[in-house]
């Protein structure tokens, strides 16, 4: 072997490691919140992570669903209990709190912390006035104060949810999410969740957007 070859040889072998030693740093140095293929919430998997309650129905439909439901308080409830049970049919039960969870929380700690049912988040409604990713005020400091009690940092919130007539007089229901990096007061995604089509506004709706919105972090 030639003192050249030898050379380029002990180059090659350094540089093999050197790629070697940044790949290892890279890999134990990656983002925690790497979404995957049409998985885009994947990375909470492993989180702490605060599902607030639903807090809005878009009212007047075309399909004149909303005006069916007498008491709206009570069907955003069910939609949590159907979020609440696909999330945790997932696995996601530990480290993951829910509403009912939030509520007791609340009640412990009055005047520490937001009733976690009526947030001041008209702004996140996709027709609302949140223009930037920051969280204006009171409501950065009321998601503040719920995750620190869950030990989290992320909030998912179902922010709103209407109906939408589709064709053949058929409709589906639509559910605005975003996920709130609460000690940051930053939206960092969201987006349109949809049902299963149907023809008129039942149960299975609920059951369907919850299980849409499961889909998104995890499979069945």
């Amino acid at each position: 072997m030639t003192r050249s070859h030898e050379v380029r040889t002990l180059l090659a072998g350094a540089a093999v490691l050197l790629l070697a030693g940044a790949c290892g740093t890279q890999r134990a140095s990656g983002p925690q919140m790497a979404p995957l293929p049409n998985r885009p919430l994947a990375g909470l998997a492993g989180q702490h992570v605060v599902v607030l309650p639903a807090h809005y129905i878009r009212p007047a439909d075309s399909l004149g669903w909303s005006a069916e439901l007498s008491a709206p308080r009570e069907y955003l409830g069910k939609l949590d209990d159907e979020i609440a049970f696909a999330l945790r049919e997932r696995g996601f039960r530990t480290g993951w709190a829910f509403p009912e969870e939030l509520a007791r929380t609340a009640r412990r700690n009055a005047g520490f912390t937001a009733n976690p049912y009526a947030l001041a988040a008209e702004g996140l409604r996709p027709l609302g006035r949140q223009r930037t990713p920051q969280l204006g005020e009171p409501l950065a400091t009321q998601l503040r104060a719920i995750v620190a009690l869950h030990d989290a940092r992320y909030a998912l919130f179902p922010v709103e949810i209407r109906f939408e007539k589709l064709a053949g007089g058929t409709g589906r229901a639509v559910l605005h999410v975003v996920l709130v990096d609460a000690r940051l007061s930053q939206v960092t995604w969201g987006a349109d969740v949809a049902s299963d089509p149907a023809p008129s506004l039942t149960p299975a709706l609920a059951a369907s957007v919850a299980s849409k919105l499961a889909d998104l972090i995890a499979a069945p």
